[in-house]
């Protein structure tokens, strides 16, 4: 699926090829809004949502990593996520958000940091990095994990098969580790110049291991920090 955004970013020789869910893919687009920027997205994994069950009773809070984990009403629960668009996604929902850090890592801190008590349950995809539960446990929480929803791969489009076999530049963020190994393995030889922006060393470390060469990591593992990222990588130009 191509659009065409409206800026006063430069296009130059240059696309920007994006493999999150289209949903996520059209919001990075839209707050990037780039001139005249070819943008072709071609999802790399589907998120499809797991039969739901009932909270169990007696909860203290949940934990969402994602908010594709924001599937059920929370009744004025606490909360405690991963990213802003989690935690607006939670209280759409009706919970109440108690912290919000840009990664795992950095929220587990602030939970053990503010002596966080269970029972607590983390709402979650079937692929998860840094096991936020086993950890938790650890530390002597009582915590545990339910899956809400797979997240399936998906191959490259059509469009965007085409788009990398022609020569110019494309700019590839890569918003988690497994959507870059996905990705990655699906290139084989392409025309077009890649450059690989990561939201974090991991996920630059997983395009690394299939497709050697630089990778750009964003300052910070947020939607804020890789758009400014692709911001960077427009303004450089075609010699960049």
């Amino acid at each position: 699926m191509c659009l065409l955004a409206q800026s006063r970013l430069p296009m130059r020789d240059t696309a920007l090829l994006l493999t999150r869910p289209e949903p996520q893919s059209r919001r990075f687009a839209q707050d990037l809004g780039a001139h005249d920027l070819r943008i072709v997205i071609s999802p790399v994994l589907h998120i499809r949502p797991r039969p739901l069950e009932p909270l169990p009773e007696g909860l203290a809070g949940v934990i969402f990593s994602s908010e594709n984990g924001v599937v059920q009403p929370g009744d004025g629960l606490e909360a405690w996520c991963v990213g802003e668009r989690t935690a607006a996604a939670a209280r759409a929902m009706g919970y109440q958000p108690r912290a919000t850090e840009a990664d795992s890592a950095r929220l587990l801190a602030v939970m053990l940091q503010e002596g966080v008590e269970g029972p607590l349950l983390h709402l979650r995809g079937a692929h998860v990095r840094g096991d936020l539960v086993a950890r938790l446990r650890a530390a002597g929480v009582d915590a545990s994990d339910r899956v809400v929803y797979n997240q399936e791969p998906a191959p490259l489009t059509e469009e965007a098969r085409a788009l990398l076999d022609h020569e110019g530049r494309v700019i590839v963020p890569l918003f988690s580790p497994r959507s870059a190994a996905l990705l990655a393995g699906q290139l084989g030889a392409v025309q077009a110049r890649l450059l690989p922006i990561a939201i974090s060393a991991a996920a630059a470390s997983e395009w690394r291991a299939l497709r050697p060469g630089p990778v750009a990591v964003a300052e910070r593992p947020d939607g804020a920090a890789m758009r400014r990222a692709c911001e960077t990588a427009l303004a450089q130009g075609p010699a960049a």
